[in-house]
């Protein structure tokens, strides 16, 4: 049986380890497809031109321990931006989506432009300063030394590249459910998403 949850959001929101909570409760298979891009951002940093990355990409790539730092980040984002990369990167993408058993994809157009016909979607997001906040603890715990200012600074400057760029812009689908996770602890995002799983498994 192919299923397909699709789930986006911008950076922080949850949306990362809602997809995962659900995906082992169902047993689906999990793409992070922001690991797809954080991966080929990498290979840039390291003067390969974004679309030649892109196309070299190799699943090992995605295991790489720095593919976190803010400076993939950035570099991710960038390299989002390029229809080319995005072009590259999609039917990889897609194929996962459709594979035995069922699959949860979580990213920024997963519900737009990957798998529009997903059978359920879902749109994670919270307000900048908690985004923030989530942020700066998850750099910290991992030894980065920043600020919430310069976090939320840069939040913000990725929210407004990808919503602005011209190939598949972060926006939720239309008929996406919206979870607003910025007063919810994360038992209670998780829950919620489960119970629309359920509910269009029934």
């Amino acid at each position: 049986m192919a299923f397909t949850v699709a789930i986006d959001g911008p950076a922080a929101a949850g949306k990362g380890t809602v997809a995962r909570a659900v995906a082992r409760h169902f047993g689906f298979a999990h793409l992070d497809t922001g690991l797809l891009y954080r991966a080929t951002g990498r290979r840039t940093l390291d003067g390969t031109d974004p679309v030649s990355a892109a196309e070299a990409l190799r699943a090992e790539d995605l295991e790489a321990d720095d593919l976190r730092t803010p400076d993939v980040a950035q570099a991710a984002s960038r390299v989002a931006a390029v229809p080319e990369v995005r072009r590259a990167l999609l039917d990889f993408q897609r194929a996962f989506a459709r594979r035995e058993g069922g699959a949860v994809l979580d990213g920024r157009d997963i519900g737009t432009v990957i798998c529009p016909d997903a059978e359920v979607k879902l749109f994670v997001t919270a307000t900048d300063d908690v985004r923030a906040t989530r942020r700066l603890k998850e750099l910290r715990e991992n030894g980065f030394k920043t600020d919430f200012d310069e976090v939320l600074a840069d939040l913000r400057a990725r929210d407004a590249r990808d919503s602005a760029r011209a190939a598949a812009p972060l926006k939720p689908a239309d008929d996406a459910v919206l979870l607003d996770t910025s007063q919810m602890d994360i038992d209670t995002a998780v829950d919620r998403a489960i119970a629309e799983v359920a509910r269009r498994l029934r």
